[in-house]
């Protein structure tokens, strides 16, 4: 299980004036760490949203320079409950938020992200309406200075029922920013894990799916991400590692049936072999066609496929070419590595 957020005396909590002293329908939890700069447009959608029935906790996970931080937060101070805790990362940043939640549901944003002024409204009809324990939407992608526009859901695909199969095969991609769900099944499941490690809320979703929790996709685009905080644009070779460890945690902390645990194996290998693809095509880049060439055997050999051979036996014969092909096996296996 999880670890619990920290003691007293590595938590400092404070509560604003104007917050209501019964307890509200929701509790937002908006997670922080060395963002000072983005935190306000964050608060003020929370703030501005049709749903009133709300408490907002602003969790401030070590963030460095705390006081350029809390004067960005200043003009809402008495509106929020605001804790402040020594860095532990944004799993247990969320856990120490959701055990001083008073709502029964839970919604998570991290600093940077937007929600449309409908977002608690709409996804709170569409959980109890539907009976869901977890309910989460589409968002928008920004980036900065530029108008280039697209969905959250490009490469994030939610298709069909969301069940362990289809979060383990990343057909169903959950949001955090754009979930709302039952706090009770959170402290049933064990919460977010905790400590420097990819995708805490991955390994809880699939507990949560393990416990009996139903969920559902809302084809709404109510959140606005900033795109410093898309995975698309980390290091390619950083996406299939970070996927693999949080399987690998699962399989190692969860207990699964024999269908699941195939499910996870395979999972495991079709990681494996988008590794090994984007290792070989950097070093086809770099000019190390001995290292590539090594690279495209290992991921011919987890997944066998004509592609595959054929990317072997040019970078084998004929190198430069490779590297013009190296794309169309690359996209082919796109989904492997999808987030």
């Amino acid at each position: 299980m999880p670890e619990l957020p920290f003691t007293a005396r590595h938590v400092r909590k404070r509560i604003g004036r104007n917050v209501f002293d019964a307890p509200p329908r929701i509790s937002v939890i908006i997670t922080a760490h060395n963002d000072p700069a983005h935190i306000r447009e964050t608060l003020d959608s929370v703030i501005t949203q049709k749903f009133r029935e709300h408490e907002i906790i602003v969790v401030n996970d070590g963030t460095g320079p705390t006081e350029m931080f809390e004067r960005e937060i200043r003009a809402r101070i008495e509106d929020i409950i605001y804790i402040k805790q020594r860095e532990a990362g944004i799993g247990a940043a969320r856990n120490t938020g959701i055990v001083n939640a008073r709502g029964d549901l839970i919604a998570f944003i991290r600093s940077g992200d937007r929600w449309d002024e409908e977002f608690l409204s709409s996804q709170y009809i569409f959980l109890y309406r539907n009976n869901f324990d977890l309910v989460y939407c589409d968002a928008s992608i920004h980036a900065k200075n530029s108008v280039y526009r697209r969905r959250f859901t490009d490469n994030n695909p939610s298709e069909g029922e969301v069940t362990f199969t289809s979060l383990v095969e990343r057909r169903c991609n959950i949001l955090t920013s754009g979930t709302l769900l039952r706090k009770q099944m959170l402290m049933d499941t064990g919460l977010f894990e905790s400590g420097y490690i990819e995708k805490p809320a991955l390994h809880l979703w699939l507990r949560m799916i393990k416990a009996g929790a139903r969920m559902g996709y809302q084809e709404r685009t109510l959140v606005r991400l900033r795109a410093a905080l898309d995975r698309e644009n980390d290091d390619p070779l950083s996406r299939p590692d970070g996927e693999r460890a949080v399987l690998e945690r699962v399989r190692n902390t969860v207990e699964l049936s024999a269908e699941e645990s195939t499910m996870i194996e395979k999972r495991i290998a079709s990681l494996d072999t988008q590794l090994a693809l984007e290792q070989g095509r950097t070093f086809l880049e770099s000019g190390d066609y001995t290292e590539a060439l090594s690279a495209f055997r290992v991921a011919s050999g987890l997944q066998p496929s004509i592609k595959l051979k054929a990317i072997t036996w040019l970078t084998r014969l004929a190198p430069k070419a490779a590297l013009r092909f190296a794309a169309s096996p690359m996209k082919a296996n796109a989904r492997w590595a999808s987030r």
